[in-house]
C-alpha cells in the first residue's frame, strides 16, 4: 500500500489542503449501513502492516473494532464525525497525535486516476500551487529596530519547491545581529526545510541534526547540516525561537534540534508532542489514515518529544513570547557590544519593551502631578488620561515607564522625563533615540 505523500512531516499540508483552500462541497452522503465495519478493519490492517510500533498497532485496531462489534459506532451517521471518533479511539490508545482518520474520497479518486508521469505530475503542480498562495508557509520576514531579524515561518515546506523562498528569506536575515524565527503557528512540514534554514545557523563543518528510524526498512537514515548554502552562514548570530502549544511535529523537531545543540533559546510554550514521522495511507474508497511508520532519534538525547512536547528555556505565555525573546535579544546586544552608540539604541528600546511587559498605572493624584505648561509644550488630563502637546499640535497620549519617564505609541523615537522637586513638576526633558535632548521649564 502506497504511503502518500513520501515526505516525513505532512501536518501542515494536511492543514492546508483539508482547511482554508478546499471550496464549498456538497453535502456528505451518509454512513453506509456496511461501512462502518469495513473502514474500521481496514484502518486496523493498515496501522498493523505500517505503525512504528506493532504492539501499540495492534492495541490500536482491538480497540476500535471491540468498538465497533459492541455497536458504538452505529448510531453515527455524518462521515466526518466518524472519521473524528475513531481518530479520538485511536489517540486514546496510542496517545500519539500524529494519527488521524481522513474522510477525503475525492483526494483518494484523484490519486488512484493518476497512474501516468503527466497525471502525477498534475497534482504535484497543484500542490505547489496552493502552497505557493501561502508563500510556502513564510508569512513574515522583517528587520526590527536595533537589527533584529525576525521570521514568522507557519510551515516547513518542501526544498524542491520551496527552497528558493527559504533561501531568499535567509539571505535577508543574512546581516543582522540576532534572529528570531517565530514557529507558534507552524503545523510541522518537511525535514529537508529543517535542514536548509538549520546550515545557515552553523558553520560549514557537518553538525549531525537528527536521526529516523524506518519500520519498513529498518534503517536508520540521518540528516545533516548541507556542505554548502547559497548565502552566508551565521554561525555566531544569536537565535531565538518562539514556540506555543501549536507548535507541532517537523517544527517541533527544528526547536529540539537547536535546543539540544544549544545553538537557540527558546522562548514560549511547550510545544504538541508529535515526533512520529509518516503520511496518508488509503483504507477505502473513503477514507484514509495518517499513519506514523518511524521515528525520530535525536543525536544528543537519544529520545524524541514524542508525548512530551519541547519545554522551551524561558516559558511565558505565547502572545508575551515575541516581546520577551525580542527583550532577550537587545540585552545580549547592549551586553557584548562596546559601541556607545549602539548600546544606547539597545537600551532605549529594552526601556520599551520592559515598560509595556510591566504597565505602570497612576492614580488621578500621580497623574495630576504632571499637568501644566512647559514653555511650547503642554499636560493636559483627560478621561483620566494624560495627554501630550505641542505648539498646538497632534494630541499624543503618554503611556508611563516610572521613574517620571513616558513613552508615546505613535512617536516611538521620542520620550519625555519630567524633573521633580520634592513632589513638584519644575521642567520636561524630552529626550530622542539619537541621544539629543531639549529640555523647557514648568512655566
Amino acid at each position: 500500500m502506497k504511503i502518500i505523500p513520501t515526505c516525513v512531516y505532512i501536518f501542515c499540508l494536511l492543514t492546508i489542503f483539508n482547511g482554508s483552500f478546499v471550496q464549498a462541497q456538497p453535502a456528505d452522503p451518509p454512513l453506509e449501513k456496511t461501512e462502518r465495519l469495513a473502514v474500521v478493519n481496514a484502518i486496523g490492517q493498515q496501522l498493523k502492516d505500517h505503525y512504528i510500533f506493532p504492539d501499540v498497532a495492534d492495541k490500536m485496531a482491538r480497540k476500535i473494532s471491540r468498538n465497533a462489534k459492541k455497536g458504538q459506532y452505529e448510531a453515527i451517521d455524518d462521515v466526518r464525525v466518524f472519521a473524528q471518533q475513531l481518530t479520538d479511539d485511536l489517540v486514546e490508545v496510542s496517545q500519539d497525535k500524529h494519527i488521524r482518520v481522513i474522510f477525503d474520497p475525492e483526494g483518494i479518486a484523484r490519486q488512484r486516476q493518476a497512474i501516468t508521469p503527466e497525471q502525477e505530475r498534475e497534482l504535484y503542480e497543484d500542490m505547489v500551487a496552493r502552497n505557493r498562495l501561502v508563500n510556502f508557509g513564510f508569512q513574515q520576514v522583517k528587520i526590527m529596530e536595533g537589527n533584529v531579524g525576525y521570521l514568522d515561518l507557519r510551515s516547513f515546506q518542501g526544498t524542491e519547491y520551496a527552497g528558493e523562498t527559504a533561501v531568499a528569506a535567509m539571505k535577508f536575515l543574512s546581516n543582522t545581529d540576532a534572529l528570531i524565527i517565530d514557529l507558534r503557528k507552524n503545523g510541522g512540514g518537511s525535514p529537508q526545510m529543517i535542514q536548509l534554514i538549520s546550515s545557515y545557523l552553523f558553520g560549514p563543518e557537518p553538525v549531525h541534526l537528527n536521526t529516523f528510524y524506518r519500520r519498513a526498512t529498518e534503517q536508520y537514515d540521518q540528516t545533516w547540516t548541507l556542505p554548502h548554502v547559497d548565502g552566508q552562514r551565521n554561525p555566531d548570530t544569536p537565535v531565538y525561537v518562539l514556540t506555543s502549544d501549536r507548535t507541532f511535529s517537523a517544527a517541533e523537531e527544528f526547536s529540539y534540534n537547536l535546543k539540544n545543540l544549544e545553538r537557540a533559546t527558546l522562548v514560549g510554550e511547550t510545544t504538541g508532542g508529535g515526533a512520529h514521522p509518516g503520511g496518508r495511507i488509503t483504507a477505502t474508497d473513503r477514507y484514509q489514515v495518517w499513519v506514523p511508520t518511524g521515528r525520530a532519534i535525536n543525536p544528543v538525547t537519544n529520545t524524541n518529544w514524542e508525548g512530551t512536547g519541547v519545554t522551551p528555556h524561558i516559558e511565558v505565555p505565547q502572545a508575551d513570547a515575541l516581546d520577551k525573546a525580542y527583550l532577550l535579544a537587545l540585552e545580549n546586544l547592549v551586553a557584548n557590544n562596546d559601541d556607545e552608540r549602539a548600546q544606547a539604541s539597545y537600551q532605549w528600546l529594552s526601556a520599551g519593551l520592559r515598560a509595556r511587559a510591566n504597565p505602570v498605572q497612576l492614580d488621578a493624584e500621580g497623574q495630576q502631578v504632571y499637568v501644566g505648561t512647559y514653555g511650547p509644550r503642554s499636560i493636559s488630563l483627560e478621561n483620566n488620561q494624560l495627554i501630550y502637546q505641542r505648539d498646538g499640535g497632534t494630541k499624543q497620549p503618554m503611556i508611563p515607564m516610572g521613574d517620571h519617564w513616558f513613552m508615546f505609541a505613535d512617536i516611538p523615537y521620542f520620550r519625555i522625563q519630567f524633573e521633580m522637586n520634592n513632589a513638584t513638576t519644575v521642567a520636561l526633558i524630552g529626550h530622542y533615540d539619537n541621544g539629543r535632548q531639549d529640555k523647557n521649564p514648568r512655566d
